[in-house]
C-alpha cells in the first residue's frame, strides 16, 4: 500500500510545519494560553485563509473534501506546536455533526460560516455519569409549543468558552441504553437557561461545564431529524479519535527528539548520558512506541475514513495511542531529570497534553473494556 502523501496532504503539511516553526514556538504558545481568551484570534483567521477550517467539509459548502487522512495529516503537525487555538472543537466536532446531521439549510447557514473564520461551535454530548456511552446521557429536551425545554449537565464541553453555538445532545424519546431517541440541538451560551462555568484544564487548553434549566430551543435550531443522532455522533467521535490520535503522533516525536537531544549534551562521570547503555535502551524503547503508533494511526484512519468496522479501528487506535502516550511520555519526563516537570520546559507540557489526549472521548481502558465486552458477546 502506497502511504506517500497526495500533493493536498503534502501541502497541509508543509503550511503546518512553517506555522509552527515560524510562528508557534514554545514561549509564544505560552503567552497566548494565558491570556484571557486561552489563543490568539488573529491565528484563526489564518487558519481560516490557509483553508485549515475547511478541510473536512464538502465543497457544496465551500470546503476541501478532505476525509480522515487529510485531517490526520495536519493534525500531526499541529500536534508538535501544541496549539490552544479550538480546532478540534469547533471544526472536527462541531462542524462536523453539523454537516453529518443537519438540514441542507443549517448546513451552509453554519459551515460557510465556520469556514470563513466568523463562527465558532462545540459539542456537548458526553456527561460525567455516562463516560463513553451516549445512550445513557441524562440530559433531556421536552417538547414544548414552538420548540423544546434543555434540562441537563454536560461536563469538559471543550472550546465551550469561546463558542458562538454549541450543539447539545439530549434525549427526546426512548429509556437510558436506546440508541433511538437521540437528539441535537443548536443553542445560545449566552441565552437564558444556560449556565457556563469555563476553566483551563491541565494541558493549557479551555472547556467548561454547562448546565441547562429549562433553556428554551426554537424548532429552527433543532438540528436534523429528531430521535436519529446517535449514528452521526458516533461517526463525529471516531472522526476526533483519529485527529487527537495523530496529534499525539506529533507530539510524541517532538518529545523523542528532545529527549535525544537532550541526552546528547547532558553530561554525567564526564561523558554525555546518551553515552549509557541503559538510556539508549529506554530512548529505543520510545522509538519503537512512536513508529508503532504512527503505524496504528494509519490503519485506523484508512478504517474510519472508509467506515470499515470504524468502532473497532478507533478502540484499537485510542488504546494503543494511550499506552504508547504513557510509555514515551514518562520516559521523557525521567529522563530529563526534575526539568522535565518545570514550567519553563517544553516537555512537561506535552507530558500534560498526552495525557490529558488519553482521556479525551474514552480512555484507553474504557476501550479496551468495550473491546473485551464485544468479544464475549460475539
Amino acid at each position: 500500500m502506497d502511504f506517500s502523501l497526495n500533493d493536498i496532504q503534502q501541502m497541509l503539511q508543509d503550511s503546518a510545519a512553517k506555522f509552527i516553526q515560524n510562528d508557534y514556538d514554545f514561549e509564544t504558545r505560552q503567552r497566548f494560553a494565558q491570556s484571557e481568551l486561552g489563543f490568539n484570534p488573529n491565528n484563526w483567521s489564518l487558519f481560516a485563509e490557509l483553508g485549515w477550517l475547511a478541510l473536512p467539509f464538502s465543497e457544496t459548502y465551500g470546503g476541501l473534501d478532505g476525509n480522515a487522512l487529510d485531517l490526520m495529516v495536519l493534525q500531526t503537525e499541529l500536534g508538535k506546536g501544541l496549539i490552544t487555538e479550538p480546532y478540534i472543537a469547533s471544526v472536527v466536532l462541531g462542524g462536523n455533526i453539523v454537516q453529518r446531521h443537519g438540514s441542507e439549510v443549517q448546513k451552509t447557514t453554519l459551515l460557510e460560516a465556520l469556514i470563513a473564520g466568523d463562527l465558532k461551535l462545540a459539542l456537548a454530548a458526553q456527561e460525567a455519569s455516562s463516560q463513553n456511552d451516549l445512550t445513557t446521557i441524562t440530559t433531556t429536551a421536552n417538547k414544548t409549543e414552538g420548540g423544546y425545554l434543555l434540562h441537563g449537565h454536560k461536563s469538559v464541553v471543550l472550546g465551550a468558552s469561546c463558542a458562538d453555538k454549541i450543539v447539545v445532545l439530549a434525549r427526546t424519546s426512548g429509556k437510558s441504553s436506546d440508541k433511538h431517541g437521540l437528539s441535537l440541538f443548536i443553542i445560545d451560551p449566552q441565552q437564558a437557561g444556560v449556565t457556563l462555568n469555563s476553566y483551563v484544564t491541565n494541558d493549557g487548553n479551555q472547556a467548561a461545564d454547562v448546565a441547562f434549566e429549562n433553556a428554551f430551543v426554537s424548532l429552527e435550531n433543532v438540528l436534523g431529524e429528531v430521535d436519529t443522532a446517535f449514528d452521526n455522533v458516533k461517526k463525529v467521535l471516531n472522526d476526533a479519535i483519529v485527529a487527537v490520535s495523530a496529534e499525539a503522533v506529533g507530539v510524541m516525536e517532538k518529545m523523542l527528539n528532545a529527549t535525544v537531544e537532550y541526552c546528547k549534551v547532558r553530561k554525567q562521570f564526564d561523558q554525555p548520558i546518551g553515552n549509557f547503555q541503559v538510556l539508549q535502551h529506554r530512548m529505543a524503547d520510545m522509538f519503537m512506541e512512536c513508529e508503532q503508533s504512527k503505524s496504528m494511526l494509519y490503519y485506523g484512519a484508512i478504517a474510519i475514513s472508509s467506515d470499515d468496522d470504524a468502532d473497532k479501528a478507533a478502540s484499537l487506535l485510542k488504546i494503543k495511542i494511550g499506552t504508547a502516550g504513557r510509555l514515551v511520555g514518562q520516559a521523557a519526563v525521567q529522563l530529563h531529570g526534575g526539568m522535565g516537570v518545570t514550567d519553563e520546559l517544553d516537555v512537561g507540557h506535552f507530558f500534560k497534553r498526552i495525557t490529558m489526549i488519553n482521556t479525551m472521548f474514552g480512555s484507553h481502558d474504557e476501550h479496551l473494556d468495550n473491546l473485551v465486552k464485544q468479544q464475549q458477546i460475539a
